[in-house]
């Protein structure tokens, strides 16, 4: 045990049940060792409404401690190890240019509902509250595509186009019937025409991490191992996904793992922690590998020893906890609540 765990395990039996320490599948093990609750975006914000404890430290990106902020209930504290750690993804899609956009297109005369991926802003969220949208992750998109369409003329799902085009496939949304919107010259130049006769209206925005898997990668991994089952989670291009045996979230990820049988190839195309830890806990029995080693610069920023720091000044009174500007709660609660309850 080395002295950041020696002093993280003192502090969490000083702070016993006051204290939740929650992480996403994308932490690398030094943290995830500590963490009570691990989860895909959509299990922790569902955790979250479960939580008794007063403190929530988050290890994860900032928008994950955004929306876990918003779910806490009164009197609970949420705290982020690293405030920078963002999304590049959602920095793709700033909350004045979304505004200003969703305006724009509704002036095309159909009813649009906004439907943004967790993976933004709390801002955003909260415009798309409040343009009567709401909120989806990898593991329900297909659902929320399916319940902004209930509610209108068309859906306008940002800010990742990749999962976008791989959900409105797998549900059956004609491919002339998408759009994927040019918002450069701050929204100056968009095809209101094509906007006009769209079902699904897409942000052009795209993860890093999982833009950087191809079908070359895939055929590689066939041709070493003839037998090899392909997983990929669905922020990758849809050319990729079609070359696939099968997509989805990390908790999808981890299950299709499971159940695969012993003795299996499998090669996983999403962040390169998740891929390690599932390559480590079946080491011997099942031959787990990345398509490709692809990292996230941000999650990597919260380490260990900044988990430790964030509960000493827990400790000593000085901790900054997660804070909304109070304009903003209400419409992206709102949002984030049309999620849970239609996924409930």
């Amino acid at each position: 045990m080395n002295q950041y765990q020696k002093r993280i395990t003192e502090l969490r039996e000083k702070l016993g049940e006051d204290l939740i320490i929650m992480g996403h599948h994308y932490q690398n093990d030094a943290v995830i060792r500590h963490v009570d609750l691990t989860g895909d975006s959509l299990e922790l914000a569902r955790k979250v409404t479960t939580i008794d404890a007063k403190h929530i430290v988050f290890c994860g990106v900032y928008f994950m401690g955004e929306s876990a902020e918003l779910l806490a209930s009164e009197g609970q504290n949420v705290y982020l190890p690293e405030d920078d750690a963002n999304c590049v993804m959602s920095q793709m899609a700033p909350y004045t240019l979304v505004d200003k956009v969703l305006t724009r297109i509704k002036e095309s005369g159909r009813k649009i509902v906004p439907l943004t991926y967790v993976n933004s802003s709390v801002a955003v969220k909260a415009v798309c509250g409040k343009h009567g949208g709401s909120v989806c992750t990898s593991a329900n998109a297909e659902k929320m595509v399916r319940w902004a369409m209930e509610r209108g003329d068309s859906v306008l799902f940002l800010p990742d186009k990749n999962l976008a085009r791989n959900t409105a496939k797998t549900i059956g949304i004609p491919e002339e019937k998408w759009h994927i919107l040019n918002v450069r010259g701050e929204g100056s130049q968009i095809d209101m025409d094509a906007v006009s006769k769209s079902e699904l209206i897409m942000w052009p925005g795209c993860c890093a991490i999982h833009a950087r898997f191809n079908e070359r990668q895939i055929e590689a991994a066939r041709t070493k191992y003839p037998d090899v089952k392909i997983v990929i989670h669905p922020e990758a291009a849809p050319d990729v996904i079609g070359k696939a045996d099968a997509a989805g979230s990390t908790s999808f990820i981890i299950k299709y793992v499971e159940a695969a049988p012993e003795g299996s190839n499998i090669a996983i195309g999403t962040e390169l922690n998740l891929v390690e830890r599932l390559a480590d806990q079946y080491e011997g029995s099942k031959n787990i590998f990345p398509l490709l080693e692809s990292t996230c610069s941000h999650m990597a920023l919260v380490t260990e020893p900044k988990l430790l720091k964030t509960l000493e000044a827990m400790e000593n009174g000085t901790a900054k906890p997660v804070t909304i500007p109070a304009g903003l709660v209400e419409d992206a609660k709102i949002a984030l609540e049309r999620m849970l309850i239609a996924c409930a």
